[in-house]
């Protein structure tokens, strides 16, 4: 399946947001089709090269995909940071910057643009890397969500993100209705053991519909870039989240 992509840039209450959006490219002539949506939300260095590689992996399989500049009011338009100490420290400081309150803005800014798309089949699903898997498991508490995908989640079990008081997304799990694969490495200093076991009694408790998945790698296995790649684990892992987004969203 071919794609086709375009960027949008979205009013929020937090400034214009640029978003950019893959979908499958229609054949010639052919009638037009509706597809279901995924936001995909990207680690704290917005969408690089591995983030946009995603998108389209995700579009080439039947959805569209709308990926938000997480940090657009902190950044110019377009911005990218590095895989390096300065976009680190810049994206870890932007990170506490924002609050999920603002986040949860945005994921509605893009749901209500998704819905005036005539390519768009009313069915809308999250997924998300590090700082976006805990970013899609905070969209996930959206009504208009029905399933969601979170790889390495992050700031869930710490709270480092900022909120108000009771705002936080463990706090706020039991309203998550719909479907979420929560898909971690065992060897991710960035969320122990302990943090994981946290986010899991979390979801029993509240009686969530998910499934978890555990593999054997290091944060980040499913970046494209870098030492800390596993092929085989990034097959595994799209494959587990199309699975589900079709399952659920078709």
């Amino acid at each position: 399946m071919q794609i086709q992509s375009h960027e949008v840039d979205l009013p929020t209450p937090t400034g214009v947001m640029r978003c950019y959006v893959y979908r499958p490219k229609e054949a010639e002539g052919a009638a037009p089709k509706q597809y279901a949506a995924i936001i995909l939300y990207s680690e704290i260095f917005q969408q690089t090269g591995p983030i946009r590689r995603s998108a389209q992996i995700m579009a080439g399989h039947g959805f569209v995909v709308v990926v938000p500049e997480v940090f657009h009011e902190l950044n110019p338009i377009g911005t990218v940071l590095g895989y390096d100490d300065a976009g680190r420290d810049k994206g870890n400081a932007d990170k506490v910057a924002k609050s999920l309150e603002a986040h949860d803005s945005d994921a509605q800014a893009i749901i209500d643009h998704l819905r005036t798309l005539p390519y768009f089949s009313g069915r809308v699903g999250t997924m998300g890397f590090c700082l976006g898997g805990g970013l899609a498991y905070r969209a996930a508490m959206n009504p208009a969500i029905s399933a969601t995908s979170c790889f390495y989640a992050t700031d869930i079990h710490s709270g480092m993100v900022p909120s108000s008081a009771g705002n936080d997304s463990l706090t706020r799990t039991p309203e998550i209705k719909g479907e979420l694969q929560m898909i971690w490495g065992k060897q991710d200093p960035h969320i122990p053991p302990e943090g994981r076991a946290l986010v899991y009694g979390t979801l029993v408790k509240a009686g969530v519909n998910f499934t978890w998945h555990e593999f054997n790698g290091v944060h980040a296995f499913m970046r494209d870039e870098g030492e800390r790649y596993d092929a085989e684990l990034q097959l595994l892992g799209y494959q587990m989240a199309i699975g589900m987004f079709r399952r659920v969203l078709y």
